[in-house]
């Protein structure tokens, strides 16, 4: 009887998804993974800047890494150096291990702000990370967690795409509200917050008199998504980037009369699209409808 009883508890339990390959960052990539590798190094007293390029600054202090941690020093972070490398980090925490994990997080959809303070939203989306992967939702970052954050694809983001700005800076009616003149676009009333990459593209620096600063997200099959008035950029002319890596600061550049995001959708023919019914998808969560679907006039909800 006591056989039967606990072959059904086990039956019955849950059981935890196999976790997730760590994988391996190297010299040449860049993205969100290369981003986290780069804020761990910081924790760890290495000076790199966390441009989410995997440069020969950051191979160097890798190996410096490795090398202080008994590792093999060949530059490279895969299944070795990982495990040494992730730090714990749970509610009230601080610093560059945070905004490692907020980078993380953000690849599926969270919408943090990388600002280093593990608050309440961060706890919550690492909950709800945790609840839909398996894991136990204890709210803490630790090396399970860790590695189904890095080693996992992203999926939580429908399409891979992500939102320009934190949950915490403009809620959902912000991505309905109609464009202030005829323009097919919308403008985002925040005051000099991270903006994010929607979707994996190229960045162009873009600037003009009405624009500002700007950034275009450039895709390969020559659509872009066009950020205008930003106080400045945080990415390279031309470097390739992944859904919700930070790409510059909101600003008040240009032809603007208070500070704001201002986000236009281009199809590759040049054709501006309304892209309010796009945001709006990746904020609840859904597929977002294809670029050529979206209107080019009446931009609301």
């Amino acid at each position: 009887m006591v056989v039967a009883v606990l072959a059904a508890t086990l039956l019955l339990a849950p059981q935890a998804s196999a976790l997730p390959a760590w994988p391996n960052v190297a010299q040449g990539a860049s993205g969100p993974n290369v981003t986290t590798v780069q804020y761990l190094l910081r924790h760890h007293s290495q000076s790199v800047t966390a441009d989410g390029a995997f440069g020969p600054a950051t191979k160097s202090a890798v190996v410096a890494f490795q090398s202080a941690h008994g590792l093999t020093a060949d530059g490279s972070v895969g299944s070795q150096t990982w495990p040494a490398l992730i730090v714990t980090v749970s509610q009230g925490s601080t610093g560059d291990a945070v905004r490692a994990a907020q980078t993380q997080l953000n690849r599926y959809g969270a919408g943090l702000a990388v600002d280093g303070q593990f608050g309440a939203g961060t706890d919550r989306a690492v909950r709800d990370f945790q609840g839909s992967n398996g894991l136990a939702a204890d709210g803490q970052v630790g090396p399970q967690t860790w590695q189904t954050l890095v080693g996992g694809g992203g999926g939580g983001n429908p399409g891979g795409y992500a939102l320009p700005l934190s949950r915490s800076a403009a809620g959902r009616s912000d991505y309905a509200a109609s464009h202030w003149n005829s323009t097919p676009a919308v403008d985002l009333m925040v005051s000099y917050v991270p903006a994010y990459a929607v979707t994996a593209t190229v960045a162009d620096h873009y600037d003009s008199s009405s624009c500002g600063t700007g950034l275009r997200l450039l895709r390969p099959d020559g659509s872009r998504f066009v950020y205008c008035h930003l106080s400045a950029r945080s990415v390279a002319d031309g470097a390739s980037v992944s859904a919700g890596t930070q790409v510059g600061t909101t600003g008040n550049t240009g032809n603007s009369g208070a500070p704001h995001l201002h986000v236009e959708i281009r199809t590759s023919d040049g054709v501006a699209r309304c892209p309010q019914q796009f945001l709006l998808a990746i904020y609840d969560g859904v597929q977002p409808p294809s670029l050529s679907s979206l209107p080019t006039t009446g931009c609301t909800g």
